[in-house]
């Protein structure tokens, strides 16, 4: 699979785990270079607070379109070192 904005592709991947019907792609798969750090946080009772990246592609920017939890909660273990999208970001097969 493969997260898109802008005809270009963010991460890649055949490791995917979907939670709540988000496509979580492993940390290590996300072009870091295409992404800067954000300082929004939010909180998810499950999960745990969610970190999140702004998308730069070609000088236009994304803001918070990827997120992450850092320290996931133990029920949310599984999203543990992975990104997923939103705002736009296309996930394709």
């Amino acid at each position: 699979m493969k997260a898109v904005w802008n005809n270009v592709t963010l991460a890649e991947s055949d490791d995917i785990v979907e939670v709540e019907g988000n496509a979580y792609f492993p940390m290590s798969a996300l072009k870091r270079e295409l992404v800067t750090e954000s300082t929004t946080h939010t909180v998810c009772g499950w999960k745990g607070t969610a970190s999140y990246f702004t998308v730069i592609v070609n000088g236009e920017r994304n803001p918070d379109a990827v997120w992450y939890y850092p320290t996931p909660l133990p029920a949310a273990s599984a999203v543990r070192d992975r990104v997923a999208f939103w705002r736009g970001v296309k996930i394709v097969a």
